[in-house]
């Protein structure tokens, strides 16, 4: 099967903009539109439109390397905004509206920096684990903004 898929395989399209190595990479649909978001080790975070087949945003609010990126559904479901969540070695996790090209949130409380997000599978998105060099993960209520729980006992990031 891994043979049919891979011989059947062709490259649709290339997206240029990022400076250094792309580090993370997540695709969703708002509003009948396909999207690419990607996050860099150029301390950026791009939004690509895939049937436009062009870059749309630039978000350059991380003073580190961007480690991870995510669309957020439970925004979208809940009030109707196009949002991506970043984290970095910033310690930082930033949240961006691409539709109107701003800034949303900041979540602090990391000490190290944070190499992965993940939005939760229930509750429609609204809690956000993040893990960090720190040698934490953190729980986070998107809907509130606040730490809900640190989970200690990782030896190593």
């Amino acid at each position: 099967m891994f043979e049919v898929f891979r011989s059947s395989s062709k490259l649709i399209n290339t997206f240029t903009g990022h400076t250094n190595t792309v580090c993370s990479i997540d695709y969703s649909t708002f509003d009948d539109c396909q999207f690419i978001c990607s996050g860099s080790n150029d301390d950026t975070v791009r939004v690509w439109d895939m049937d436009k087949n062009k870059q749309i945003q630039s978000f350059n609010g991380h003073s580190s390397f961007v480690f991870c990126v995510k669309f957020s559904s439970y925004h979208y479901h809940n009030n109707h905004q196009n949002v991506i969540c970043s984290s970095s070695f910033d310690r930082t996790i930033l949240f961006w509206d691409f539709k109107h090209n701003k800034q949303l949130r900041v979540f602090n409380g990391h000490t190290d920096g944070i190499n992965g997000i993940e939005f939760s599978p229930f509750n429609g998105g609204r809690y956000l684990c993040s893990g960090s060099f720190d040698k934490t993960i953190r729980l986070w209520d998107v809907e509130t903004s606040k730490s809900l729980h640190v989970f200690n006992g990782h030896e190593k990031a």
